[in-house]
């Protein structure tokens, strides 16, 4: 079996080597940049010395009567103390100093020629020995000659090794506290990933609900699209979950309804099966209603114009077999042709839930009724002779969970369903005291929806 190692790709190691390769390319760069700038400013230094010590070459050649130059030979016997040699403008040589010969530097001006296109200063290499090389040019009648002044180069090199050496230890001194500072800078720089990496963990656990607003500029568009996100989902999950819930609470009347049919002695087998069948379209309608309800909210369910008179009907009956120990008297007065600005889905929901919960808690009656008011506005009111509502939970009822009555079955569904369904469509609902005795809800609906999601 072969073994091979894939290391993990890291954001940080990619950006801690190339910062490192540019810093260090750069640092190479100016320190070869220095090393070159000493080497030629001490070049021109000893120049300026040489040009200096120029009257003092000319009165060793104007006693030897070579003035000019260009009158020395190979073999004339030139007092000085200088390594010298003249050359022809095709850089052959004419004549050496006597102490270039002693030294036997021979060809002196062709190797000059090979390298006085180079860049200053100007070595020549004899043996193990370097000089460096200045060049004085004399025009004499139309004719250029050189005049090559030879300077060992020794101490010069070593004084230029040990500047280099010393550039370059500074240098790396440079580039360990430029890594310092990378590393630094690094893990500085990757603190905010880190955090958010902690705090998606704690969000994937559930410990957290949302990040943190205290991100870099930087990371606050990724952090708020995340939160959005997380709100977004939050929201689907909870509409889902409450759909869910509001379906379970709306099956169990019609279940109750369907199993008081089936009990029904006075109902022949026909009877049965066709209000049954009643129950299951009406079943299969909120569960389409629901789903719907759960993938688009209220939002994909506006703007629909339905009669409220033959659901509140088919309601009343299926009511009358579940309580029909009770044998209420349901009043309806509604006209039949006032539509409500609601879906039918969204009809059913809203007087399914409150005549329930007006049955559940009258004693044997019930009233049921719609009307258009002045100000286009349509309001339903729904009553029951029951013990009423206290004053202290009327608003605390309309919130999922809680319960009016808790020795009654029940989830505390209904009316928080109610309440969420008119909000949506940009209605209110009220409770008060019924002139039956027992509570009464008031819902004012607008006759054109405004729209909320």
């Amino acid at each position: 079996m072969r073994l091979t190692l894939r290391p993990k790709k890291r954001l940080l190691t990619r950006m801690f080597v190339t910062s490192l390769c540019i810093i260090t390319l750069v640092g190479f760069g100016l320190a070869w940049l220095i090393n070159l700038l000493h080497a030629q400013n001490r070049y021109n230094q000893t120049t300026s010395s040489l040009i200096a010590k120029l009257p003092i070459i000319a009165a060793e050649f104007r006693e030897n009567n070579l003035i000019p130059i260009t009158q020395a030979r190979e073999g004339d016997d030139v007092d000085t103390q200088y390594i010298m040699a003249t050359c022809n403008d095709d850089y052959d040589s004419l004549w050496r100093s006597d102490y270039a010969i002693s030294l036997n530097l021979t060809k002196i001006c062709e190797q000059y020629q090979s390298i006085k296109d180079d860049l200053p200063p100007f070595y020549l290499n004899f043996g193990s020995q370097s000089y460096l090389a200045y060049l004085l040019s004399i025009d004499v009648e139309t004719d250029i000659y050189h005049l090559l002044i030879l300077q060992d180069a020794s101490a010069l090199k070593t004084e230029l090794s040990q500047f280099n050496r010393l550039t370059y230890f500074r240098l790396a001194i440079v580039l360990l506290i430029a890594l310092l500072l990378l590393i630094s800078a690094a893990y500085w720089g990757m603190r905010p990933l880190t955090q958010l990496k902690q705090e998606l963990t704690l969000l994937q656990r559930g410990q957290k609900n949302s990040l943190s607003q205290d991100y870099p500029v930087e990371l606050q568009g990724i952090t708020t699209a995340l939160n959005q996100l997380l709100n977004q989902s939050d929201a689907r999950q909870t509409r889902y979950q409450n759909a869910m819930n509001d379906l379970a609470h709306s099956l169990k009347t019609r279940l109750a309804a369907s199993i008081a049919i089936i009990d029904d002695p006075s109902l022949n087998k026909q009877q049965q099966n066709q209000k049954i069948l009643e129950q299951i379209n009406d079943m299969d309608h909120l569960v389409k209603y629901q789903l719907k309800r759960a993938m688009l909210g209220q939002q994909g369910l506006h703007l629909l114009q339905t009669q409220p008179l033959e659901i509140v009907k088919s309601l009343t009956q299926m009511l009358d077999k579940v309580y029909q120990h009770k044998h209420i008297n349901i009043l309806i007065n509604i006209a039949d042709d006032i539509e409500l600005p609601l879906s039918k889905g969204d009809v059913m929901e809203l007087f399914g839930n409150l005549l329930e919960n007006a049955c559940r808690f009258c004693i044997n009656q019930v009233s049921v009724k719609v009307q258009r008011l002045n100000n286009n506005q349509i309001q339903i009111c729904i009553e029951d002779d029951g013990p009423g509502i206290a004053d202290d939970i009327k608003q605390k009822i309309i919130q999922r969970g809680i319960r009016a009555d808790t020795q009654s079955p029940g989830q505390g569904i209904g009316l928080a369903v109610c309440h969420e369904l008119i909000s949506s469509y940009g209605g209110t609902m009220t409770i008060s005291t019924s002139v039956l005795g027992g509570a009464a809800f008031v819902i004012e609906l607008p006759a054109v929806t405004q729209h909320q999601s």
